[in-house]
């Protein structure tokens, strides 16, 4: 017997941008400078980075270099830094590393785009690098010859022992996770908010050389969203390691660090929790990139994710369109919560006005944003 379920059970389309819907922008890809090669690191300032490198421990990742205003954090691989924290009056984020292939890939970053050069001091591991300030005024380094580290023991995959109706490889056996931090294995993605979501999907498409994987676009079919992949040719790269989101402010949204598998979610979820640190989302599947995923607030309520299972592509996989909205963030888990929506008070009203004022936001757009973003599952 069959029940009537209000609204609909589905998930939004994907098309190939070959098959995009007439009235869909194509967000076009302009010459690209270069093409960076990873996501090395990024940088925030801190007020207490004691209580930062407590919560970052717990998280999963571990010391690097401690010096009395600046802390360096390491995952399981052989990057020098993951995390890298300076001390300041207030809890911001700064920008992203990226490695680039090769020294002359810098020096054309200071001759073509005013990139000004870096002392080797600054670089964590060493090496040389440039630094750009992107339209929002985020920095951007791009570094190169960075000294590798001996990588640190990383337990196998338990999902490989798994048995399915179809599989049975574990017979006289149990599973039993170690009870521990979801050892941070390496810097997944980035993710920024921005007022002006045209510019900055240009600049970072020209200055790293990034390809759009998912676009979304509101009602009118403009593009508001894009999760961008490295461009490494034959060899596959992360679905996304930075996104951008067209919104109401310039800000740090959330950045994701890669776990060993689903059982490290959630033995890390136990670790965090017994330690007292504050609970965001999750455990659930995204839709887009398709991880499985756990948020997390660090003590300065800035959003951190593990996050494992991720899509792979190639660069000759097709850019697809998707509409916005809410209900397309994740497959399943908990609904979304209202921290990532928008909020509705005075401090919302009085960034609207300023926007409306100077130009940066028209009211016909507003009202998109706000039907995208209005129903987090539209069955429910």
């Amino acid at each position: 017997m069959s029940h009537a379920i209000p609204g609909a059970l589905r998930a939004p389309v994907a098309y190939p941008e070959s098959q995009r819907p007439g009235f869909v922008q194509k967000l076009a890809r302009p010459p690209a400078l270069l093409k960076a090669q990873s996501l090395a690191f990024l940088m925030f300032e801190k007020p207490d980075l004691e209580a930062c490198q407590a919560f970052l421990e717990d998280f999963g990742m571990r010391p690097a270099r401690r010096l009395a205003d600046v802390l360096s954090m390491r995952g399981s691989g052989s990057e020098p830094c993951l995390y890298l924290a300076r001390r300041g009056k207030h809890a911001r984020y700064r920008g992203a590393a990226f490695t680039v292939p090769g020294l002359a890939c810098l020096h054309r970053m200071v001759s073509e785009a005013g990139a000004r050069p870096l002392r080797p001091s600054e670089v964590p591991g060493g090496g040389e690098g440039v630094e750009l300030v992107d339209p929002a005024g985020n920095l951007v380094w791009l570094v190169a010859g960075q000294d590798q580290l001996d990588p640190l023991p990383l337990r196998a995959p338990l999902h490989l022992q798994a048995n399915t109706l179809v599989s049975t490889p574990r017979i006289n056996q149990a599973i039993r996770p170690p009870l521990e931090p979801a050892h941070v294995a390496r810097l997944g993605h980035v993710v920024l908010q921005t007022v002006d979501f045209a510019t900055m999907a240009d600049w970072y498409m020209r200055h790293l050389g990034l390809i759009p994987t998912d676009v979304q676009y509101l009602e009118d079919g403009s593009p508001n969203l894009c999760f961008f992949r490295l461009d490494l040719g034959e060899r596959p790269a992360d679905h996304h390691s930075l996104v951008l989101a067209g919104g109401l402010e310039e800000k740090y949204e959330h950045s994701a660090y890669e776990v060993v598998d689903l059982d490290a979610l959630g033995q890390g979820q136990n670790v965090l929790r017994a330690a007292g640190h504050r609970h965001m989302w999750g455990i659930g599947r995204h839709v887009l990139g398709s991880q499985l995923f756990d948020y997390w607030y660090d003590p300065d309520g800035m959003e951190f994710e593990h996050y494992t299972d991720g899509d792979l592509f190639t660069a000759d996989h097709e850019t697809h369109y998707v509409p916005l909205e809410l209900s397309g963030i994740w497959a399943w888990g908990d609904d979304v919560p209202a921290s990532m929506g928008v909020k509705r008070d005075a401090a919302t009203l009085y960034k609207i006005a300023r926007l409306l004022a100077g130009g940066r936001l028209s009211l016909s757009r507003l009202k998109l944003l706000g039907r995208a973003m209005a129903r987090p599952r539209p069955w429910l």
